[in-house]
């Protein structure tokens, strides 16, 4: 897939409205339904003790079919959809050639008017890929690799392998050079190397797709057809020596540190040096590793392919890369296979939809800046903050309370939480795009300009201090997350409206959604992979082994449920894939909750009406109905297949449920009785 699941959008033309804007409520005009919680959305037919999910969704379900660009629909749909309309606004504003513009405007306005230039784009077609496809077929020899992935690389096309810079493990103030895996095509090794009926169904769809595409880039049918076979060929053997997804969610089995003499002598077939000069990266004397076996297939796989096969498939990976860019029947059997094939979407979002992700993509905070002006504010901030001080304070509590964890541990957890740094909103300092260079009528060109720039800002920080203030989101996502080696939690704008927040709404719903959230990105810190990283963000084990052992078998416990779990066709859940992602949202439910307690019973010291029910629901109930109501969703099978392969999130249906069963609370709420399937014996409980 080429965009992440919450980046989808609707069809049904929505009231867009500035966030935290009193008690005005943005209306879906289609469906009638209230963006933020909602009585409406419910089933109230559903036992909550039955299918809580069902309960809490089942109106909003059947008045939300999925649009049919999408794979999926779902709350974070509408809200990218509402977002989506901000920034469309913004760009229209920003393309018109107003000599008053600044600088990041005309950047903006002149990169969105390059990509809504159709008829440029489509004159031009694949014309534009000749510089690249003529530096590829004058390669002579395999010794002329180091060029070609170079020359690629330079403008953000990855192909075979991906160098790149991150936080040292061990060393979280230092910035280290990275070597990983990369270079196929499918979205995961298992859809080369397992025989399920649907990975071999897909790999076959994929050696066709690549056929296709070649014979649209004007190669014979025949030909197009061994090229197809070759890609293939070399992908399978770059998929047999890739690392499991499950197997990178441990830390420690992507950390390997070595020498650049160590380094290279794992792949000698490959002009690392030659690389580093044309990739222009700063001199660094050790490089971390992540998978030494796959460093090693690529030496094998340079020695076992002949050149000719090697100009095919980086004539692959060019193409592949920018085909979303190119003209219409190219851009059409890229989506065809990558959206209709994979997902189960039945035809490409609108151009303008496209065109708009494209400079969020590439100038995400030039346009981000101005979003936040409209939208965000400083109140937005302030408000946002208060919710985090106390999930805060609730984690805090938790450990403390925790019956299976020695006083030892429980220090340094403490220690660890008392860290914790929050960016919420928008960088406190904003990313320079001055080198960027735009051209408002060579749109192939901005995004290779884009990428490249991208691609050097990254490799410039190898061997330099650490920017904690930098963000990897833009500010209009709509999404959240923690990082265990920067041990920092980030909400981005995007995410900080209905209906996660809305500020007309009671604290029970707003702890339910939000506040759920927060405590979830809270809990990664502690969970089966965030939990190996100390206060500073090192690698580092600072558990007991005792306590160690006893968290393993509370996660074992989640693990299991989720398993037990099957969205589609009898395929069941990883719960290793998703065991991080299982534990913080059971985590969080319980630490939000928590929260709402502790500040209902300060407010309720002046204001009892707090304790009050609203809409029949008591304030427990309505923060059950809040949590449930974020994550309504209606998804396609291809869809759901697909995602129990690559997600570490399990889909929102068990997200809601796989949660509630383990919460007395919820039990308490809603009054469910023992054995209903609302309540599971035993009951799972990490944090």
């Amino acid at each position: 897939m080429r965009l992440m699941r919450v980046f989808l959008c609707l069809s049904a033309v929505l009231i867009a409205l500035p966030l935290f804007s009193g008690d005005q409520r943005i209306v879906d005009e289609k469906t009638g339904l209230h963006a933020g919680f909602d009585p409406n959305t419910m089933d109230k037919s559903t036992d909550p003790c039955t299918d809580f999910y069902q309960y809490a969704c089942g109106g909003w379900i059947k008045k939300n079919p999925i649009p049919a660009e999408y794979p999926d629909w779902d709350r974070f749909s509408e809200l990218y959809e509402r977002n989506l309309v901000i920034e469309h606004n913004i760009l229209e504003k920003a393309a018109q050639p107003d000599p008053k513009r600044t600088a990041e405007q005309r950047k903006i306005g002149d990169f969105y008017a390059s990509c809504m230039d159709e008829a440029a784009v489509e004159q031009k077609g694949t014309s534009v890929l000749k510089p690249e496809l003529d530096h590829i077929a004058a390669m002579k020899s395999k010794a002329d690799m180091a060029d070609q992935i170079a020359h690629l690389q330079n403008f953000g096309v990855g192909s075979l392998l991906r160098f790149t810079t991150r936080q040292d493990f061990k060393n979280a103030e230092s910035m280290i050079a990275q070597f990983d895996q990369g270079g196929l095509g499918l979205p995961d090794r298992d859809y080369y190397v397992k025989d399920e009926a649907d990975k071999k169904e897909k790999r076959e769809k994929y050696q066709l797709h690549v056929q296709k595409m070649f014979q649209l880039l004007g190669d014979k049918p025949d030909v197009a057809t061994d090229e197809a076979k070759v890609v293939m060929e070399i992908e399978t053997d770059l998929a047999k020596v890739s690392q499991d997804r499950t197997f990178r969610r441990d830390p420690n089995n992507v950390y390997h540190k070595m020498s650049r003499a160590e380094f290279v002598k794992l792949s000698p077939n490959f002009d690392w040096q030659r690389y580093w000069t044309l990739m222009k990266v700063p001199s660094f004397t050790e490089v971390n590793v992540a998978p030494p076996d796959f460093l090693k297939g690529v030496n094998a796989a340079i020695e076992a392919h002949p050149v000719d096969h090697w100009k095919t498939y980086l004539r692959w990976k060019l193409l592949d890369a920018r085909a979303p860019y190119l003209n219409k029947a190219i851009v059409e059997e890229d989506f065809d296979f990558n959206q209709r094939i994979m997902s189960g979407a039945e035809k490409n979002r609108d151009r303008w939809k496209r065109c708009v992700d494209y400079v969020d993509n590439n100038l995400g905070e030039a346009l981000g800046k101005v979003y936040v002006d409209q939208t965000f504010g400083a109140e937005g901030k302030r408000r946002m903050l208060e919710m985090v001080d106390a999930l805060h304070t609730a984690l805090g509590k938790d450990i403390q309370s925790l019956d299976w964890m020695s006083d030892a541990t429980k220090q340094k957890a403490d220690e660890k939480l008392k860290a914790f740094a929050r960016l919420i909103g928008y960088p406190d300092k904003w990313r320079d795009y001055s080198l960027l260079a735009v051209n408002r009528t060579d749109f192939y060109g901005n995004i290779n300009r884009g990428e490249g720039f991208e691609k050097h800002r990254i490799l410039n920080r190898v061997g330099k201090p650490v920017d904690h203030g930098e963000w990897e989101m833009s500010p209009p996502t709509v999404n959240a997350y923690y990082r265990g080696s920067m041990n920092d939690i980030t909400f981005p704008a995007g995410i900080l409206q209905p209906p996660f927040f809305e500020n007309s709404i009671d604290d029970a719903v707003n702890f339910g959604g939000i506040g759920l959230v927060i405590g979830h990105e809270m809990t990664h810190g502690f969970d089966d992979e965030g939990r190996k990283f100390d206060a500073k963000g090192n690698l580092n084990d600072w558990w007991t082994a005792e306590d160690g052992k006893k968290f393993e078998e509370r996660a074992k416990c989640i693990e299991d449920e989720y398993s037990s779990f099957s969205p589609v066709d009898n395929m069941h859940l990883n719960g290793k894939l998703t065991l991080g992602e299982n534990t913080a949202d059971n985590g969080g439910a319980r630490i939000a909750f928590m929260a709402l307690q502790d500040t209902l019973a300060k407010k309720a010291q002046t204001d009892p009406k707090v304790l009050e029910k609203i809409d029949g629901f008591t304030p427990e109930q309505r923060y059950f109905l809040g949590f449930g109501q974020v994550w309504c969703d209606n998804r396609r099978d291809e869809f759901s297949k697909e995602m129990v392969t690559l997600d570490p999130h399990s889909p929102d249906k068990f997200r809601v449920n796989g949660v509630v069963q383990n919460m007395p609370e919820f039990q308490k709420a809603f009054s469910c009785k023992a054995g209903s399937p609302m309540v599971r014996q035993p009951a799972c409980r990490v944090w």
